[in-house]
């Protein structure tokens, strides 16, 4: 397929390095691992560059490959997604202040335990605002399939932080000295 525009790796890099590890970075819960896939990804996109066709494409490219790759890092880890905080805080010492504050790493937590495609479609639909039809394109998934990991991804989400948040709250009041009910 012949097109005028001609791609430039480095600017599509400059571009685009943060979209892809934060993509990576919000399916794994692993920095480290999330900067090996970016990587990976513009490795892989170097090699394809001939058919990158347009800057919206180099955009949808991307962002399936990121995706992609970063569940079938999980597939070979083979990790439980409840233990992966648990596993980066361990193995890779990614202190709690890294994170924007501890009610942000909990809502992180919650995101790492929903399952892959529920998972992927909320980080597409809610880090990149991404519509449905647009998530389903670069899913390469129905329409309907998107909704509805959408739908009960959301719902599964709100369950997990009702339980797990009022447990964060009592457990910062013990912290503060106070009840909930605010006796000390």
């Amino acid at each position: 397929m012949a097109h005028d525009w001609q791609p430039d790796f480095e600017q599509l890099v400059d571009q685009h390095q943060a979209m892809v590890f934060s993509l990576a970075l919000r399916m794994t819960g692993d920095r480290g691992l999330a900067e090996e896939i970016a990587q990976d990804v513009f490795l892989e996109m170097d090699r394809h560059l001939n058919r990158i066709e347009s800057p919206d494409h180099a955009c949808f490219w991307l962002r399936r490959v990121a995706i992609n790759r970063s569940a079938d890092a999980l597939r070979r880890r083979r990790v439980r997604r409840f233990d992966l905080w648990v596993e980066v805080e361990e193995h890779h010492g990614v202190p709690v202040a890294e994170r924007a504050s501890p009610l942000g790493a909990r809502l992180e937590h919650l995101l790492a335990t929903l399952p892959e495609p529920q998972r992927a479609a909320l980080v597409l639909r809610y880090q990149e605002d991404l519509t449905p039809e647009e998530i389903a394109s670069t899913l390469a998934t129905p329409l309907a399939t998107v909704k509805s990991h959408l739908q009960r991804g959301l719902k599964l989400l709100r369950a997990k932080a009702e339980s797990h948040l009022k447990e964060f709250v009592r457990a910062k009041d013990r912290t503060h000295g106070t009840t909930l009910d605010g006796r000390v």
